[in-house]
């Protein structure tokens, strides 16, 4: 029988903490949340390596170091509210809510959004809500986050993310070519609007597809963007 608990540790030992991100609240977030319960059974003994796998619908679930990196760029704090633009398998937005105290994460995939909604309801994530939607367009209802963070790749961020972003909160999202390399970029606005803006690292996502985003045949839809996934 495979030790998930022993790949886990060493997982978040291996591509997390060794590679930089010490803050004590992701790491023990991640040593919490198990990621072969966020994909198909046959997957499951590859939970743990550091790489993205394929989920439903054609999407990815993203590599571990990149989740952790998205999480710890933000800035996420006990108590805050967060919004988190595709859901995808719903692991993500598991991790975030054992850090803040609730999460919202959009999916446009009925199919997606139905599974991820299964899980983090079995698994017992009551700070965390999947909804599914256009999550170009943020979630209005809930509005204004103190993070956000898209698992999928535009030219522009959306404006309505921006819109949506409390005074002092953070934006992390992939930003670039919707078929070559983008740059994993935190936006952070300030108190007077203005928006300051820090290049992380070279990543690979698929498109966002949205109003504000890429259509899904390919092109920019309304003011700009796209969703995509590390491969």
């Amino acid at each position: 029988m495979t030790d998930f608990a022993a790949l886990r540790e060493r997982m978040v030992a291996r591509d997390v903490a060794a590679r930089g991100l010490n803050n004590p609240l992701l790491l023990a977030a991640m040593r919490t949340v198990p990621r072969e319960e966020f994909v198909a059974p046959p997957l499951a003994e590859h939970a743990y390596e550091d790489r993205p796998l394929p989920i439903e619908a054609g999407q990815t679930i993203s590599q571990p170091y990149i989740v952790a990196l998205t999480i710890d760029a933000a800035g996420i704090g006990a108590g805050d509210k967060v919004l988190e633009v595709g859901a995808g398998s719903g692991y993500a937005a598991a991790v975030i809510g054992q850090i803040a105290g609730k999460v919202i994460a959009i999916e446009r995939h009925h199919e997606l959004a139905e599974l991820a909604r299964d899980r983090i309801s079995r698994l017992g994530y009551d700070n965390v809500r999947i909804v599914e939607g256009d999550g170009t367009r943020g979630f209005p209802a809930e509005a204004p986050f103190d993070a956000i963070v898209a698992a999928a790749s535009g030219r522009h961020v959306p404006p309505a993310l921006l819109d949506q972003l409390n005074p002092g909160g953070r934006l992390v999202m992939p930003v670039g070519s919707q078929l070559w390399s983008q740059s994993l970029v935190k936006l952070t606005k300030n108190h007077d609007g203005t928006i300051d803006r820090e290049d992380l690292c070279v990543v690979r996502f698929v498109p966002l597809i949205g109003a504000q985003g890429f259509s899904d045949e390919g092109s920019e839809a309304g003011a700009s963007l796209a969703q995509n996934g590390p491969d």
